[in-house]
């Protein structure tokens, strides 16, 4: 079983910045299409953003397109979301994923079914 672990959640005041961290410990992590997931209270699990197993191509929901950030480094398989211009509705918590598929394709999806694995969250909560 692949465990992920996300950390670098915390509050953060609006306009500010915040990394997440997302650690995995699965041996096929280069191949593995990654995205972040964020739930907010009384909301469902949304897309915020996605990225291809060499971070070559990425995905963003357009609620964070231009502020946020993912990438990844294959060689400490881990993945990462900065996060910039930070409002109150990104407060939620942050999840990531992994699809393990066929493996090193050009392509991470936006779908919550299509990942095999799921992280624990941490919390981002921003507000002044």
């Amino acid at each position: 079983q692949v465990q992920l672990v996300e950390s670098g959640g915390g509050l953060v005041q609006p306009g500010g910045s915040r990394r997440l961290t997302c650690v995995c410990d699965g041996r096929a992590f280069s191949s593995y299409a990654m995205a972040w997931f964020r739930q907010a209270p009384g909301k469902e699990r949304e897309f915020v953003a996605a990225l291809s197993w060499n971070g070559g191509t990425t995905y963003y929901d357009d609620s964070v397109k231009g502020r946020f950030i993912i990438s990844r480094d294959n060689d400490k398989n881990t993945v990462y979301l900065q996060m910039n211009a930070l409002k109150h509705e990104d407060t939620a918590v942050y999840y990531c994923a992994a699809d393990h598929g066929p493996g090193f394709i050009d392509f991470a999806s936006r779908e919550k079914k299509d990942y095999d694995y799921w992280g624990r969250g941490t919390q981002v909560t921003v507000s002044s």
